[in-house]
């Protein structure tokens, strides 16, 4: 399995400081996905982007990275991780200083699509790295709940560096900081990292690379584009278009020799309940955020980089939701129990965001805050699930498609919340308001000073459309605690040995 096996079961200081080194790209590649919040205006007075290309240089690095996760997984399983791991560290270092000094909005875009290429290698081989490199189930526990918060913590700092960086110095330095850490990972990783990749990989299946992004593609963009259009029969096409290619994809990887993703990852319990509680934790993470940001800023008339400020706090407990659920499960408490908390906890987050008023900013960071200490606690746990329950050969693979779940996840949270949100909100705006005011509050308070206390209406409106959002967000929580205490109730990590490929006689009914 490894070309450079560990000594010892235990990790020692080598393998702790190669965390280290892995965890600053982690936190770079998740910081990218809001890292434009605040440079956009800049980048717009610059390049003078048009609305479609603005929107690209948004979109394409969540939808490259989204796309080429399962097939990235697969390639590092085949190849090595940490030959992954290096290849995509110089793509995505390559990519960030093309970005910094473009000079057209094309140029951007093409530099933000590889981005999210570098990216895709870089999330699931830090975790195939994890899986080599800590043997021990209770430090490779920590380790995940490490790289459980740096991930969530990552996408919160983001918007707020970016603010910063723009504010300082001009809108190309938030690329730039990606490169000393992308630099420090191509000096050290050799030295520090092990090679890993399946000994028995098989053919590459090149027919899985496009039925798989065609698969996720057009289903995370019809998810993303309704929060803010509406249920559009374009979207509603999208996504059963995707579906349908998912369909193809599940066939494909059932019948085939050489699959990308194998159905044995599946046969190991708790494995698909993990993908599927994973998914539902980043629902709640994203689906909340879609409501907080418009709430600080426009509710509660914060400036952007305030309302970032603000909506950094509830991040700085979550350093802590992970290592005590990690110590709660190896001090013997059933991981059933402590996911399940965690979706309580959670559920209870969305429950105090529906008590918010037009005034409420404690409150709602306060439900920020336990929401995400929820959803760690429950995310840390489930990654460590999965990936022990994985067989070692295929932990870029594993990897990869709980990754793809949480891309899933979130655009699915901001899709039906954002939706939920936006229907109490046109219902409560009276009909005699401008039609930009029926469609979202950013548009009510662009003319309301045409009409007197349209302001008030709207953002009482808004507010009531969050509550009901949150309502519903917490009924689903808590169905997935129920979902989480009946389907891993006394599910342990068994390390699996190299596994031969597989065969299609071979193949398990309920494999997928």
């Amino acid at each position: 399995m490894t070309t450079d096996p560990m000594t010892n079961s235990r990790a020692g200081r080598r393998e702790w400081t190669a965390l280290g080194v892995l965890m600053l790209p982690l936190l770079l590649v998740s910081m990218d996905v809001s890292v434009l919040y605040f440079a956009i205006p800049a980048i717009s007075a610059d390049l003078e982007p048009s609305g479609t290309q603005q929107l690209w240089i948004f979109d394409i690095y969540a939808f490259a990275l989204a796309g080429l996760l399962m097939t990235m997984g697969s390639i590092g399983d085949r190849i090595g991780h940490r030959r992954l791991l290096l290849l995509g560290a110089a793509a995505f270092g390559t990519a960030s200083l093309v970005a910094a000094y473009a000079n057209s909005a094309e140029m951007l875009i093409a530099a933000r699509a590889v981005l999210g290429i570098g990216g895709a290698t870089l999330m699931p081989s830090t975790m195939a790295m994890l899986r080599t490199m800590f043997t021990d189930p209770a430090q490779r526990a920590k380790a995940i709940g490490m790289w459980s918060g740096v991930m969530t913590a990552g996408i919160a700092l983001g918007s707020v560096m970016s603010g910063v960086l723009v504010d300082f110095f001009w809108w190309g330095s938030v690329f730039l900081v990606n490169l000393p850490a992308m630099a420090l990972l191509l000096v050290l990783g050799p030295k520090l990292l092990p090679e890993s990749r399946n000994p028995s990989p098989g053919r590459f299946d090149w027919l899985s690379v496009p039925l798989s992004m065609a698969a996720v593609l057009p289903v995370v963009y019809g998810l993303k584009e309704i929060p803010s259009e509406g249920w559009n029969v374009r979207y509603v096409v999208s996504i059963t278009v995707g579906l349908l290619f998912a369909a193809l994809f599940v066939h494909r990887q059932r019948t085939t020799v050489s699959p990308m993703i194998s159905p044995a990852l599946f046969r190991g319990r708790g494995f698909a309940p993990s993908v599927a509680l994973n998914l539902v934790s980043a629902f709640g993470v994203m689906g909340s955020a879609y409501f907080t940001t418009q709430y600080i800023q426009s509710v509660l008339d914060k400036s952007a980089l305030e309302a970032a400020l603000w909506a950094l706090l509830p991040s700085v407990p979550i350093g802590a939701a992970a290592p005590i659920a990690t110590q709660l499960v190896q001090k013997g408490v059933d991981r059933a129990h402590v996911v399940t908390a965690g979706f309580v906890i959670a559920a209870s987050g969305f429950g105090l965001m529906a008590l918010a008023g037009t005034d409420s900013l404690v409150l709602v960071l306060v439900a920020c805050a336990v929401l995400a200490v929820g959803c760690v606690v429950v995310m840390s746990q489930i990654m460590d699930l999965a990936m022990g329950t994985a067989p070692v050969e295929r932990a870029g693979s594993a990897s990869s498609l709980m990754e793809t779940g949480a891309e899933f996840g979130g655009a699915l949270g901001m899709a039906v919340l954002g939706s939920i949100g936006t229907a109490v909100y046109r219902h409560e705006i009276p009909d005699s308001a401008p039609a930009v005011a029926q469609e979202t509050l950013g548009g009510a308070l662009a003319v309301a000073d045409q009409v007197p206390g349209l302001a008030t209406v709207a953002r009482e409106a808004f507010t009531s459309g969050m509550q009901g959002a949150a309502i519903a967000g917490a009924v689903l929580l808590a169905g997935a605690a129920v979902l989480a205490a009946v389907t891993l109730r006394r599910v342990e990590v068994h390390e699996r040995a190299c596994e031969t490929p597989d065969e299609p006689s071979k193949l398990s009914p309920s494999g997928v």
